[in-house]
C-alpha cells in the first residue's frame, strides 16, 4: 500500500505484515484533552445483542489530540500514530480496516468533521467507511452500547452535555473550552481553588487550607510562586490534576473547597438540563424517562463527596425521570460500536435497494 501523510514511516510494519485473509476490523477512537485511546475490534455478525465479553483485539494509547489545545499538526500525528500502533498490536493493517469512528474533542463545527474526513482519507483506502463525532459521541455509546439517545455528561479536564433524540436531533451545552468557561469541569475546579489561594493571600477571600494543602502537593512555599507555577505551563490538564486536592479539602471540611465542588455540581446540573429541555428527552410531562451517560473522574465517587450523585440529585428535582448509566465499557469502545452501528445500518439499507 502507498504511503501516505507525512508520518509514512509509522506504516513500514505493514510490509512484514502482509495480507491477513479474510479478517476484517473496526477502529474506534476516543481523542480527548489528556488522552487518545484507539480500539481495534473484529466484525462480528449483526444479532440483537452484541457479544459478551465483547471481542477487543488490541487497545493503543497516546497523548493529547485536541486540536484546539496541541494544534492541528500534533492533533494529527497523534491520532495517526495510535490507529497505527492499534492495528500493530491486532497483527491487522490498513486493508483489513472496514470503518473508523473517530470521536474527538474539539470537534464542533461540520467544518471540523470535514477537515478530519478529509485527513483521514489520505491515510486509508476508498473502501474504509469514515465517521467523525465529538468525543461526547463515544461516551454517550459507550454507555448505550452504540446507540445514540438519551444524554451524556462528560465532566473530566474538560466539559460538555450532549444529547441525541431517536430521531436524530442532537444539542449540546458546555464544551467551549477554560476560556470561555468550562465551569463544572477539572479544569474549572482547580481553577477557582488557585483563585481562591490568591484571593486568600491578598486579604480578598477568605482563609482556606487550600492554600497550603496545593502548595505542599505542587512544592512551592508561598502563594507568590503559584504564578510562576501557573503560566510556566498552563495546560488545562495540568491544572486539572489538582481536582484530588480540592474534593479532599472539601471532605476535610474546607467551606472555600466545598462551595467550589457545589458550584461545580450547579453547571454541571444546568448544563445537562439544557440539553434535556431543547431536545424534551423528559416528554411532555417532564416525567419521562432517558438515559444520562455519566463519563469522567470528575464524578467519580470519593469518601464523602460524591460529585456524580449530588449532579443526579439536582437533575432528578426537575426531571425525575433521569436514568443515570456508569458506563461499563471506556468510550473508545463505544466509538467502535458507534462505528459497527453505523456500518450495518449503512450495509441494510444497501441491501433493500438490491
Amino acid at each position: 500500500m502507498k504511503k501516505r501523510y507525512r508520518n509514512g514511516k509509522i506504516w513500514d510494519f505493514e510490509h512484514e505484515i502482509g495480507e491477513l485473509g479474510n479478517r476484517e476490523v473496526i477502529l474506534g477512537l476516543d481523542g480527548g484533552t489528556t488522552s487518545t485511546v484507539c480500539i481495534c475490534m473484529p466484525i462480528f455478525p449483526f444479532s440483537d445483542s452484541f457479544p459478551d465479553p465483547l471481542p477487543v483485539l488490541a487497545r493503543a494509547v497516546a497523548g493529547c489530540s485536541n486540536h484546539n489545545s496541541v494544534g492541528e499538526t500534533a492533533a494529527r500525528e497523534t491520532l495517526e500514530q495510535v490507529m497505527a500502533d492499534a492495528l500493530l498490536k491486532s497483527g491487522s493493517n490498513r486493508s483489513a480496516v472496514r470503518a473508523v469512528c473517530l470521536s474527538v474533542s474539539g470537534v464542533n463545527h461540520s467544518t471540523d468533521e470535514l477537515r478530519i474526513l478529509n485527513w483521514l482519507r489520505e491515510i486509508f483506502p476508498s473502501h474504509v467507511k469514515l465517521y467523525v463525532q465529538n468525543d461526547a459521541v463515544a461516551a454517550l455509546a459507550s454507555g448505550t452500547m452504540g446507540k445514540l439517545h438519551g444524554c451524556v455528561l462528560i465532566a473530566g479536564t474538560g466539559t460538555i452535555a450532549f444529547g441525541f433524540t431517536e430521531d436524530g436531533r442532537q444539542a449540546r451545552a458546555a464544551g467551549a473550552g477554560p476560556v470561555l468557561g468550562d465551569w463544572g469541569s477539572g479544569y474549572g475546579i482547580a481553577a477557582q481553588a488557585l483563585t481562591a489561594i490568591v484571593r486568600a493571600y491578598d486579604g480578598r477571600g477568605p482563609v482556606t487550607i487550600l492554600s497550603s494543602n496545593i502548595l505542599q502537593t505542587l512544592g512551592l512555599s508561598s502563594p507568590d510562586e503559584l504564578i510562576g507555577w501557573t503560566y510556566a505551563d498552563p495546560s488545562w490538564a495540568r491544572i486539572a490534576a489538582l481536582v484530588p486536592v480540592v474534593v479532599s479539602c472539601a471532605e476535610a471540611g474546607d467551606r472555600v473547597a466545598h462551595e467550589i465542588l457545589q458550584d461545580s455540581v450547579e453547571e454541571l446540573a444546568l448544563s445537562v438540563k439544557a440539553v434535556v429541555q431543547r431536545l424534551g428527552l423528559c416528554g411532555e410531562d417532564g416525567k419521562a424517562s432517558f438515559p444520562l451517560v455519566m463519563v469522567g473522574g470528575v464524578l467519580e465517587a470519593n469518601k464523602r463527596w460524591d460529585i456524580g450523585k449530588e449532579v443526579v440529585n439536582h437533575i432528578s428535582k426537575s426531571y425525575p425521570g433521569v436514568l443515570p448509566i456508569h458506563p461499563k465499557v471506556e468510550p473508545a469502545v463505544g466509538a467502535a460500536l458507534l462505528g459497527w452501528n453505523f456500518l450495518m445500518t449503512e450495509s441494510h439499507k444497501e441491501a433493500c435497494k438490491r
